[in-house]
């Protein structure tokens, strides 16, 4: 089940998971929120996807600091340190009986409201916190096909793009384009029409030995974007934060995608364009292998 760069098997398991929601666990069938939660009513929290791999969560801190700082944006108070959500991120797989091949969702609203309506201050109780633990092993994907839709990026002064906030209606306005064309995601553009990213994973290119993506003004601060930028400063790959044009991405040597769920997921054709010979290119092996051992480094540091 899943499509594209978040493709995965379905797994029995789940459906006997236990969810938490504001600290209580309550069964798969049996976890709800209120009508008139503020992520129902208006999209008005944030989010992150975290992997568990080997009993540990990959690259906590760095979800834990986006997290606190969209909230922090957002004038949003999620009652707890992050070293207490982190604990009840744990206790949750604890109770789950859950060491590896996990995703977890993990969801915080502004609270429940006293009527359905935008005002903050018609809040009348804590940020709703919801964690979701499924067994998810991402299915290895050939390659993705991409389609570049209408719907841009937009100027931080519309709605920040940097923001991880439940109001995605514009990145599923673009995922919808891109399915209709017959693609697996979308490819955005930011306001001037320089590549900015995807729907819902950030886009690479790999030019003569060279790896661009974008220069990151009209996109979501990726957390794997960022270790695979890190990856190839520390491997001494060319890397560059950039504006580029369509024509520079029909022309690649290679693209991939990358997100918390898949990794590094290879682009094989692009509006139609093959692109390279539409697998799995050199450099993006090179860097799945390196970002692969970076996720084991970063939990093994946990332990220290």
């Amino acid at each position: 089940m899943g499509f594209g760069a978040h493709n995965y098997q379905n797994d029995p398991r789940n459906a006997s998971i236990q969810i938490n929601i504001n600290g209580k666990l309550y069964p798969r069938e049996e976890a709800k929120v209120s009508v008139f939660d503020s992520g129902f009513i208006l999209g008005d929290g944030v989010w992150e996807g975290i992997r568990l791999h080997q009993g540990k969560l990959a690259f906590i801190d760095s979800h834990m600091g986006r997290l606190f700082s969209g909230a922090k944006a957002l004038d949003m108070d999620i009652g707890l340190s992050k070293k207490e959500l982190v604990e009840r991120i744990y206790a949750t797989l604890e109770a789950n009986d859950m060491h590896d091949g996990v995703h977890i969702r993990l969801m915080v609203t502004r609270g429940e409201k006293a009527t359905p309506y935008q005002d903050p201050r018609i809040t009348v109780t804590p940020a709703t916190i919801v964690i979701i633990p499924e067994y998810k092993a991402s299915v290895p994907n050939p390659g993705l096909k991409l389609f570049t839709v209408h719907v841009r990026r937009g100027y931080p002064d519309v709605q920040d793009p940097k923001l991880n906030s439940h109001s995605k209606l514009n990145c599923i306005f673009a995922c919808i384009q891109a399915t209709k064309a017959g693609a697996d995601e979308a490819l955005m553009l930011d306001p001037h029409g320089f590549v900015a990213t995807c729907n819902s994973t950030h886009f690479f290119i790999v030019r003569n030995g060279e790896v661009w993506t974008s220069s990151g003004d009209y996109c979501l601060g990726g957390i794997t974007r960022a270790n695979v930028i890190r990856t190839c400063e520390e491997n001494n790959i060319p890397v560059f934060q950039k504006n580029f044009s369509l024509t520079d991405v029909y022309s690649a040597d290679e693209a991939f995608c990358t997100g918390t769920f898949g990794g590094l997921t290879p682009v094989i054709n692009v509006d139609g364009r093959s692109i390279g010979n539409e697998s799995m290119g050199p450099m993006t092996q090179k860097l799945s292998n390196l970002y692969a051992a970076l996720v084991e480094q970063s939990c093994h540091q946990e332990d220290a």
